[in-house]
């Protein structure tokens, strides 16, 4: 697809010429390179993996590490468990990924697209499987170009045998973070043996394995660029948080230009040439097929394995690397030094995007730090709003929802205040498991005469009866009729 608008041309009349808005994808054939940037890439796409293929597999006090029970209704994260009632986390945890990604990208453009984005990740090991399969650039538009075969089929389904075993694997391992993993496998496991007395996957676990290792195969192996180029949106908004002291990754024309071929031994001046050898090395080498020498373009996702292939070609010829590298707008007009450049990225709106990303990061600590892991929900029982009892006392009714959000068990006690009479007549303590609700009726009690009729506020204080700090308030009325 292209999304430039279409040349017009002139026809005699009479004659119509057919003009096509959009264009098909061509075959990107990106070719592999080594380079300090492609190690960081790689670290990044290792580290990554590692913990989503790994985290389900993780145990905690007898129980998965991370897990997100959407039937529970209870989100585990190691230590902390987490409730419905809790989504001003969710909502932080979203603010800060969105202050990270303008900061990041305010500082050195695409950083996110380019190492850690997981179209970005996905794609890099699909193309490292591809490799291994059919060869690198070359070898791949060669075999493409070639009429079918035994041999020609039989890489193309080993290929693709590999990209669907990881497609599904990746959606095992993504339900595996809402289906406990453990019983998720056996469940699995079953379907190949006909007299295990484990039940089959639910639908909508089935579901979202294979929806979830559709999209995996679809992305990384079929569209990979068209995704960053016309699905994502970042794409098209990132210029909006650029300015002329973003690090981007740049082509010195200044130094490259005139570009053109030459021998390893010829001087560049005195061919009127400047050291761009025309090789096509960085546009063979990047995974969108652009070419950075035309400038900053918005397909390009900041992967600086360009950087890397021009820099071997740079070394191998004898001129010092850095025709294309991270650098400011203004570095390049300016010719600016390292440490001017520096001085430059920590401007105005790269310090507000620090303090505001960290003073929420702080606060969000904190408050998970002094969380008490202790809800309560006051009820009164409609059905009997006040009554009277032995004689001189009147009586109110209430349901206490008790959420302990804890792991361990703990024995509450129940209190009230706000009169002098006031009392607890039923329901002074309970016990309530690790990580669990539990819904206790209560009676409160006071003298007839101490209090006018009406609605009086009163306060109910639940808290451990092991550990104080362990304590919640809640406020309600007490009425006398």
């Amino acid at each position: 697809m292209n999304d430039r608008p279409a040349k017009t041309e002139s026809c005699p009349p009479g004659e119509v010429i057919e003009q096509p808005l959009y264009e098909a994808r061509q075959e990107i054939y990106a070719r592999a390179v080594s380079g300090w940037f492609a190690r960081w890439r790689w670290a990044l796409v290792i580290f990554t993996q590692l913990i989503f293929y790994g985290g389900p597999w993780l145990a905690w006090n007898g129980r998965q590490a991370v897990l997100f029970d959407l039937v529970a209704r209870k989100f585990y994260i190691f230590g902390v468990v987490f409730w419905p009632q809790d989504f001003i986390y969710l909502t932080a945890l979203l603010v800060v990924s969105a202050l990270s990604l303008f900061l990041f990208t305010a500082v050195a453009g695409r950083l996110w697209c380019g190492y850690a984005c997981p179209q970005t990740v996905y794609t890099e090991i699909f193309m490292w499987i591809e490799r291994k399969v059919e060869g690198d650039r070359s070898a791949r538009m060669r075999l493409d170009q070639e009429p079918m075969s035994v041999r020609k089929f039989g890489l193309k389904a080993a290929k693709h045998g590999l990209w669907v075993a990881l497609s599904l694997w990746t959606g095992f391992t993504f339900v595996g973070y809402f289906t406990p993993i453990h019983e998720l496998a056996a469940e699995i496991a079953a379907l190949t043996d006909a007299a295990a007395q484990v039940p089959a996957p639910g639908p909508w676990e089935t579901f979202w394995i294979l929806f979830y290792g559709f999209a995996t195969y679809g992305n990384a192996g079929w569209m990979r660029e068209q995704v960053c180029k016309y699905m994502c949106p970042y794409a098209r908004f990132q210029s909006a948080m650029f300015d002329p002291d973003t690090l981007i990754i740049t082509y010195d024309p200044e130094r490259g230009e005139p570009r053109g071929p030459r021998s390893r031994n010829a001087v560049p001046q005195s061919l009127g040439l400047g050291h761009c050898t025309d090789c096509g090395v960085c546009v063979q080498v990047c995974p969108t097929g652009i070419d950075i020498r035309k400038g900053l373009q918005y397909e390009c996702i900041g992967c600086a394995a360009c950087i890397d292939g021009c820099n071997k070609v740079m070394l191998r010829m004898g001129y010092p690397k850095g025709l294309i590298r991270y650098t400011t707008e203004s570095a390049l007009q300016q010719k600016l030094a390292p440490r001017q450049i520096l001085a430059r990225a920590l401007r105005p709106r790269v310090l507000v995007y620090t303090a505001v990303l960290w003073s929420l990061i702080l606060a969000i600590g904190y408050t998970l730090y002094a969380r008490v892991p202790l809800k309560v929900d006051v009820i009164r029982d409609r059905a009997n709003v006040s009554r009277e009892v032995e004689g001189r006392w009147v009586e109110n009714i209430y349901r206490l929802q008790i959420m302990n959000t804890a792991e361990a068990p703990h024995r509450f006690l129940i209190r009230a205040s706000g009169a002098k009479t006031l009392q607890v007549a039923e329901g002074e303590s309970v016990e309530v498991p690790g990580a669990t609700t539990r819904m206790v009726p209560v009676r409160l009690r006071i003298d007839a005469g101490s209090l006018p009729a009406g609605s009086h506020k009163i306060e109910f204080e639940v808290a451990a009866a092991d550990n104080a700090a362990v304590a919640a308030r809640e406020r309600s009325i007490f009425l006398v009729r």
